[in-house]
């Protein structure tokens, strides 16, 4: 049995399931509501991340991906319900940014990977969303309100969720400890400050990242998006600048 998974428990109804043995250490979120669950993200899809998810919850599961890069809807395969941007729905149907050699180089580096698994049977996944959502669309699961916010720069449709009651905010590669990319054709730098200036506005007393280092304070928030204007009135915010070092986050625009 492999143990490519672990599994820690935010609060009784909330749970983070992990991939610390790749290099991204991918984080997938679990939210439990009293109809339903909701898996925010679904990994690499090394392994199969819904034997995880049902050993959390026996409600009916829709999956959700903060963005459409590979590291994030690896496990939507499993997930016959689940949602994505609108600005992202073409990359779920052919159009994906990276080749499949691109992405099987990602996925084999810098990593440990289970004996069963082979990496010739690796695919980037293609499918149908059941929902496409749109800026402040609202996701019920049951005595649990999610808000879906379009924060884009790291792509196009990225999206974060805000659960206002519990003040959590899962941010996906919005706001993470670790290098910020901004840095290829399907980042927008600009739109990347808009978004962690949108953000910066909530209130929040938890931020959940998609990858690395879960012990992140929500002040890190103000610090990257001065960071972010810093680079703006040095005219660097753009494409081609470098990479930036700020303590605990760097940004490669």
């Amino acid at each position: 049995m492999s143990d490519w998974f672990a599994i820690d428990q935010i609060d009784k109804d909330t749970y983070i399931i992990s991939e610390y043995k790749h290099w991204e250490e991918t984080h997938a979120y679990l939210l439990n509501g009293t109809e339903s669950s909701l898996l925010i993200d679904t990994g690499l899809g090394i392994m199969n991340i819904y034997n995880e998810v049902i050993k959390l919850t026996g409600k009916p599961i829709t999956a959700v991906t903060t963005h459409v890069h590979w590291d994030h809807i690896g496990g939507l395969r499993y997930f016959p319900k689940f949602y994505v941007h609108k600005d992202e729905v073409n990359w779920l149907s052919g159009e994906f940014p990276l080749t499949l050699e691109q992405v099987r180089v990602s996925v084999v580096e810098r990593c440990e990977l289970p004996k069963e698994f082979d990496i010739n049977d690796y695919s980037i996944f293609q499918g149908t969303a059941t929902r496409v959502l749109k800026d402040n669309d609202t996701i019920d699961i049951g005595g649990r309100l999610i808000q879906v916010l379009h924060t884009p720069g790291h792509s196009p449709g990225h999206m974060c969720f805000y659960e206002k009651d519990k003040r959590y905010l899962f941010t996906g590669d919005l706001v993470y400890k670790d290098t910020l990319f901004a840095y290829y054709p399907s980042t927008d730098p600009q739109a990347y400050l808009h978004s962690i200036e949108r953000i910066a506005k909530l209130k929040v007393n938890r931020v959940f990242p998609a990858h690395h280092d879960l012990n992140i304070e929500p002040s890190i928030i103000e610090d990257m998006r001065q960071a972010f204007h810093q680079l703006k009135e040095e005219g660097k915010l753009h494409h081609g600048s470098g990479v930036f070092h700020y303590g605990d986050f760097s940004i490669w625009v």
